[in-house]
């Protein structure tokens, strides 16, 4: 008899917690909703966090994308005849968002080559380069690779140039996700020369006063654009259709020239020996403005221009992890009550999933979400992808702090409530659940701060964050002290009030309650 009211106001109540998540989820994805895209637009993606000179925001006016890429797909809708719509993704994220149908296609430097053909199709090539060296003024007189035996270089992963170092056994390697980092590093002397695209290295390289270009091109490399594999075939044909006309009008060459990009396998590959007088406008303003000047007011002004950036990736931050945080509580919840109050194989399910999400890591969850269930045709946009994510991995974490709170409320509190002619659901609602809550908020507040830090893990969904704008900040300015000082101060100042309300709650949970008529 016992066991079946126990079964009846777990139900009842599981019943009713899993409404409010479900219902906090449908209010979360109303701000995640994806507007469905005209047919028209052409939609394209690239990571701008940190991808000089490719598709980056402007050292000056963060509100404005640049970049040669940018400029390239701006004169291509135009020979399409077709506006544009740019799409932020991280660079793990750019091909299987591809995949998914988020967007059109991707430019984003990426190189033409078997490993990559495999999984994607190209344009024809829009820019050919080559592999460059870069090392400390100063240094070591390195003109080539040979010269770097038993010297640290550093590179960008699965690049032709890590291809190019695996054949020099006697070079140590250090390979980084960003641009940004390889400088830095050299920079700073944990590496002696850096191997990279010609682009990257004249940007990075070639406008940092401590740093030179040397010795002769390496190699050669090509970029495309990226297409689904099997997918959009009449738009490629578009797209190589108008990149032809981009090389016979002069487009293609005068925007290069305009970012001192157009270089000698240009002229070998589009065969085009003109020489146009087209200043490098976008070149020169890129580099008088990563060398502005120096000093404490123009650093203030500048990171007083970083508040509004910073403030829209807190909103999105606090958003995500509050949706998140609510689901997390709700299904936690109904997750330990099933687990001490429900069937044996209602246990074991809980039980077993309790397991399997505290065992796989967080990102990968996430992805699969995102990526991995429009198979099976769930198609989530990524804020609630990103909340569901979050949430079913903290739900986990939850269960077991209330089912230990639960556990720690003696049987007597029940055995009284009921006395007191309060049914099963009045005595878990009114006695039970409160002071298993009140064992249960400080860590509970705790699991909120720790999930508010790994919301930063949805940028890699196309969700612009927090740690992502700071990404994209430091790696613009090379200042990752300052900026990174702001960033943290934004998420302490997010989590602080979460932290006092949490206290109150554990003093009004700690009063006597009275029970209403």
């Amino acid at each position: 008899m016992r066991d079946g009211l126990k079964r009846s106001v777990a139900r009842a109540f599981a019943t009713r917690v899993w409404f409010l998540g479900v219902l906090a989820v449908l209010v979360c994805g109303l701000y995640g909703g994806t507007p469905a895209a005209s047919a028209q637009v052409l939609r394209w993606a690239a990571d701008a966090s940190a991808d000089v000179p490719y598709t980056f925001h402007d050292p000056k006016d963060q509100s404005r994308l640049t970049g040669y890429e940018y400029d390239l797909m701006q004169e291509l809708g135009r020979h399409l005849q077709r506006p544009t719509q740019f799409v932020q993704n991280d660079w793990d994220g750019l091909i299987p968002g591809l995949q998914r149908g988020l967007y059109d296609l991707v430019i984003c430097g990426i190189e033409i080559t078997p490993e990559h053909a495999q999984g994607i199709d190209f344009s024809d090539p829009y820019y050919v380069t080559a592999e460059r060296l870069v090392v400390r003024k100063g240094s070591a007189p390195f003109e080539s690779i040979t010269d770097l035996k038993g010297h640290t270089v550093g590179t960008i992963k699965a690049t032709q140039a890590e291809r190019i170092l695996a054949d020099y056994p006697d070079v140590r390697v250090r390979t980084y996700d960003e641009e940004s980092n390889v400088f830095m590093d050299l920079v700073n002397g944990r590496t002696d020369a850096v191997l990279i695209d010609g682009p990257i290295a004249q940007y990075y390289g070639g406008t940092n006063p401590a740093l030179e270009v040397v010795g002769p091109p390496i190699g050669r490399v090509s970029y495309g654009i990226a297409f689904g594999k099997g997918q959009n075939a009449v738009l490629k044909q578009q797209v190589n259709a108008a990149l032809e006309q981009m090389r016979a009008d002069g487009s293609l060459h005068r925007i290069l020239a305009r970012w001192h990009l157009w270089s000698p396998e240009m002229v070998a590959f589009t065969k085009d020996t003109t020489q146009p007088d087209i200043a490098p406008t976008e070149w020169q303003h890129y580099a008088d403005s990563v060398h502005e000047a120096s000093g404490w007011q123009v650093r203030f002004w500048q990171y007083v221009g970083f508040l509004p950036l910073l403030a829209k990736g807190a909103v999105l931050t606090l958003l995500v992890s509050l949706c998140a945080m609510v689901l997390a509580v709700a299904l936690g919840l109904a997750l330990a009550l099933v687990r001490m109050y429900g069937p044996k194989w209602a246990v074991s399910l809980a039980a077993l999933y309790v397991e399997i999400v505290r065992g796989t890591p967080l990102l990968i969850q996430i992805l699969f979400i995102f990526y991995g269930l429009p198979q099976f045709g769930i198609n989530l946009g990524p804020f609630l992808a990103g909340v569901i994510g979050l949430g079913m991995n903290y739900a986990a974490y939850e269960a077991e702090n209330y089912r230990a709170g639960l556990q720690s409320v003696a049987r007597g509190q029940m055995e009284a409530a009921l006395a007191l002619n309060m049914t099963h659901f009045q005595a878990l609602r009114f006695v039970v659940v409160p002071q298993a809550f009140r064992l249960v908020m400080p860590v509970m507040t705790n699991d909120f701060i720790s999930l508010l830090k790994d919301s930063s893990l949805v940028s890699v969904i196309t969700l612009t964050e927090l740690t992502q704008t700071y990404i994209r900040l430091s790696s613009t300015y090379f200042d990752y002290f300052g900026t990174g000082l702001m960033v943290g101060g934004a998420y302490l100042l997010i989590g602080l009030p979460f932290v006092r309300l949490a206290r109150m709650a554990e003093k009004r949970l700690a009063q006597p309650h009275t029970r209403r008529e």
